[in-house]
Protein backbone atom coordinates (compact mmCIF):
# COMPACT_ATOMS: atom_id res chain seq x y z
CA UNK A 1 0.00 0.00 0.00
CA UNK A 2 0.98 3.38 -1.06
CA UNK A 3 1.33 5.79 1.84
CA UNK A 4 -0.97 9.18 1.59
CA UNK A 5 2.22 10.97 0.74
CA UNK A 6 3.05 8.89 -1.99
CA UNK A 7 -0.65 9.18 -3.49
CA UNK A 8 0.03 13.13 -3.02
CA UNK A 9 2.93 13.17 -4.53
CA UNK A 10 2.02 10.67 -7.34
CA UNK A 11 -1.08 13.40 -8.04
CA UNK A 12 0.73 16.08 -8.07
CA UNK A 13 2.75 14.32 -11.38
CA UNK A 14 -0.15 13.77 -13.25
CA UNK A 15 -2.07 16.74 -12.97
CA UNK A 16 1.38 18.99 -13.33
CA UNK A 17 1.94 17.53 -16.01
CA UNK A 18 -1.43 18.27 -17.76
CA UNK A 19 -1.61 21.37 -16.33
CA UNK A 20 1.87 23.02 -18.08
CA UNK A 21 0.78 21.12 -21.18
CA UNK A 22 -2.68 22.95 -21.44
CA UNK A 23 -0.34 26.36 -20.85
CA UNK A 24 2.30 25.36 -23.88
CA UNK A 25 4.75 24.08 -21.93
CA UNK A 26 7.10 20.82 -22.46
CA UNK A 27 6.34 18.61 -19.58
CA UNK A 28 9.47 17.40 -18.36
CA UNK A 29 9.20 13.86 -16.49
CA UNK A 30 9.86 14.29 -12.58
CA UNK A 31 13.25 13.74 -11.38
CA UNK A 32 13.50 10.41 -9.22
CA UNK A 33 15.70 11.92 -7.07
CA UNK A 34 14.21 12.61 -3.62
CA UNK A 35 11.18 10.53 -4.27
CA UNK A 36 10.10 8.00 -1.85
CA UNK A 37 11.68 4.65 -3.13
CA UNK A 38 8.48 3.07 -3.94
CA UNK A 39 7.97 5.95 -6.69
CA UNK A 40 11.68 5.57 -8.33
CA UNK A 41 10.61 1.67 -9.04
CA UNK A 42 9.26 -0.16 -11.96
CA UNK A 43 5.95 0.13 -11.64
CA UNK A 44 2.36 -0.11 -14.02
CA UNK A 45 -0.47 2.56 -13.44
CA UNK A 46 -3.38 4.11 -14.99
CA UNK A 47 -4.53 7.70 -15.08
CA UNK A 48 -8.85 8.02 -15.43
CA UNK A 49 -10.11 11.83 -15.69
CA UNK A 50 -13.29 12.18 -15.06
CA UNK A 51 -15.91 14.95 -15.33
CA UNK A 52 -18.44 14.98 -13.00
CA UNK A 53 -18.58 11.47 -12.93
CA UNK A 54 -18.24 10.76 -16.57
CA UNK A 55 -14.85 9.47 -18.39
CA UNK A 56 -13.21 11.62 -20.44
CA UNK A 57 -9.89 10.15 -20.44
CA UNK A 58 -8.15 6.87 -19.37
CA UNK A 59 -5.11 5.20 -20.53
CA UNK A 60 -2.42 3.28 -18.75
CA UNK A 61 0.24 0.41 -18.13
CA UNK A 62 -0.56 -2.94 -17.79
CA UNK A 63 3.05 -4.00 -17.27
CA UNK A 64 6.20 -2.07 -15.45
CA UNK A 65 8.38 -1.26 -17.66
CA UNK A 66 9.64 2.17 -16.14
CA UNK A 67 9.93 3.96 -12.82
CA UNK A 68 6.23 4.35 -11.20
CA UNK A 69 5.96 7.80 -11.12
CA UNK A 70 7.27 8.48 -14.99
CA UNK A 71 4.53 6.10 -15.78
CA UNK A 72 2.03 8.03 -13.98
CA UNK A 73 3.65 11.61 -15.92
CA UNK A 74 3.01 9.91 -19.22
CA UNK A 75 -0.09 8.17 -18.74
CA UNK A 76 -1.92 11.43 -17.53
CA UNK A 77 -0.15 13.33 -20.33
CA UNK A 78 -1.95 10.13 -22.84
CA UNK A 79 -5.49 10.15 -20.91
CA UNK A 80 -5.76 14.06 -21.24
CA UNK A 81 -4.50 14.13 -24.98
CA UNK A 82 -3.99 11.34 -26.64
CA UNK A 83 -6.99 9.14 -25.83
CA UNK A 84 -8.67 7.93 -29.26
CA UNK A 85 -11.89 7.83 -27.30
CA UNK A 86 -12.12 11.78 -26.83
CA UNK A 87 -10.53 14.94 -28.08
CA UNK A 88 -7.30 16.67 -26.57
CA UNK A 89 -8.70 18.07 -23.15
CA UNK A 90 -9.15 21.77 -23.26
CA UNK A 91 -8.25 24.85 -20.23
CA UNK A 92 -11.91 25.33 -19.85
CA UNK A 93 -12.01 21.78 -19.24
CA UNK A 94 -9.27 21.52 -16.74
CA UNK A 95 -10.87 22.87 -13.65
CA UNK A 96 -13.77 20.57 -13.73
CA UNK A 97 -11.83 17.24 -14.52
CA UNK A 98 -11.02 14.93 -11.89
CA UNK A 99 -7.31 13.10 -11.99
CA UNK A 100 -7.53 9.70 -10.62
CA UNK A 101 -4.34 6.99 -10.69
CA UNK A 102 -4.50 3.47 -10.36
CA UNK A 103 -1.24 1.61 -9.36
CA UNK A 104 -1.89 -1.82 -10.87
CA UNK A 105 -0.54 -5.56 -9.01
CA UNK A 106 1.63 -7.65 -11.36
CA UNK A 107 -0.42 -9.48 -13.85
CA UNK A 108 -0.97 -13.08 -12.78
CA UNK A 109 -2.96 -15.57 -15.25
CA UNK A 110 -6.74 -17.13 -15.20
CA UNK A 111 -7.24 -20.37 -15.82
CA UNK A 112 -11.01 -21.76 -16.39
CA UNK A 113 -12.13 -25.14 -17.30
CA UNK A 114 -15.50 -23.43 -18.77
CA UNK A 115 -17.53 -20.15 -18.78
CA UNK A 116 -19.65 -21.46 -15.77
CA UNK A 117 -15.92 -21.82 -13.98
CA UNK A 118 -14.78 -18.74 -15.24
CA UNK A 119 -17.22 -16.17 -14.33
CA UNK A 120 -17.65 -18.12 -10.80
CA UNK A 121 -14.31 -16.91 -10.23
CA UNK A 122 -14.75 -13.32 -11.12
CA UNK A 123 -14.89 -10.49 -8.32
CA UNK A 124 -15.23 -6.61 -8.96
CA UNK A 125 -11.47 -6.31 -7.37
CA UNK A 126 -10.42 -7.86 -10.43
CA UNK A 127 -9.41 -6.23 -13.41
CA UNK A 128 -9.31 -8.48 -16.35
CA UNK A 129 -6.89 -8.23 -19.43
CA UNK A 130 -8.20 -10.42 -22.44
CA UNK A 131 -5.09 -12.17 -25.19
CA UNK A 132 -6.47 -13.28 -28.19
CA UNK A 133 -4.47 -13.60 -31.94
CA UNK A 134 -6.88 -10.95 -33.28
CA UNK A 135 -7.45 -8.64 -30.09
CA UNK A 136 -6.13 -7.48 -26.73
CA UNK A 137 -8.26 -5.44 -24.09
CA UNK A 138 -8.61 -4.16 -20.34
CA UNK A 139 -11.14 -3.39 -17.67
CA UNK A 140 -10.00 -1.84 -14.89
CA UNK A 141 -11.83 -3.13 -11.61
CA UNK A 142 -13.69 -0.22 -11.61
CA UNK A 143 -15.39 -0.60 -14.72
CA UNK A 144 -17.76 -3.15 -12.41
CA UNK A 145 -19.04 -0.27 -11.09
CA UNK A 146 -20.77 0.33 -14.42
CA UNK A 147 -20.98 -3.51 -15.43
CA UNK A 148 -21.85 -5.61 -12.15
CA UNK A 149 -22.92 -8.56 -14.19
CA UNK A 150 -20.28 -10.76 -14.87
CA UNK A 151 -21.67 -11.94 -18.24
CA UNK A 152 -21.70 -8.41 -19.62
CA UNK A 153 -18.46 -7.49 -18.14
CA UNK A 154 -16.96 -9.91 -19.98
CA UNK A 155 -18.87 -9.76 -23.48
CA UNK A 156 -18.33 -6.06 -22.89
CA UNK A 157 -14.50 -6.81 -22.84
CA UNK A 158 -14.40 -8.85 -26.05
CA UNK A 159 -16.31 -5.97 -28.12
CA UNK A 160 -13.53 -3.79 -26.50
CA UNK A 161 -11.21 -6.39 -27.93
CA UNK A 162 -13.01 -6.74 -31.28
CA UNK A 163 -14.12 -10.07 -30.31
CA UNK A 164 -16.94 -11.83 -30.21
CA UNK A 165 -18.69 -12.94 -26.79
CA UNK A 166 -17.51 -16.56 -27.42
CA UNK A 167 -13.81 -15.98 -27.38
CA UNK A 168 -13.46 -17.40 -24.16
CA UNK A 169 -14.35 -20.74 -25.03
CA UNK A 170 -11.41 -20.54 -27.66
CA UNK A 171 -8.08 -21.72 -26.66
CA UNK A 172 -6.13 -19.54 -27.84
CA UNK A 173 -7.35 -16.90 -25.44
CA UNK A 174 -5.40 -16.37 -22.34
CA UNK A 175 -6.96 -14.17 -18.98
CA UNK A 176 -5.12 -12.33 -17.05
CA UNK A 177 -6.24 -10.53 -13.57
CA UNK A 178 -4.59 -7.75 -11.14
CA UNK A 179 -5.81 -5.13 -8.88
CA UNK A 180 -5.22 -1.33 -8.36
CA UNK A 181 -4.52 0.78 -5.47
CA UNK A 182 -6.82 3.75 -7.05
CA UNK A 183 -6.82 7.30 -5.28
CA UNK A 184 -7.98 10.59 -6.21
CA UNK A 185 -7.50 14.38 -4.04
CA UNK A 186 -10.65 13.15 -2.67
CA UNK A 187 -9.37 10.31 -0.96
CA UNK A 188 -6.26 12.05 0.45
CA UNK A 189 -9.04 14.52 2.50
Amino acid sequence: MLSNEERRILLDIAEAAIDQALKGATPRPPSLAGLPPRLAQTGASFVTLTQNGRLRGCIGSLEPRRPLAEDVHFNALAAAFYDPRFPPLTPAEWPETEVEVSVLSPLKPLEYASIDDLIQQLTPEMGLVLEHPRGRATYLPQVWEQLPDPELFLASLAQKAGLDPGVYADPATRLYYYTVEKFTRRDLA
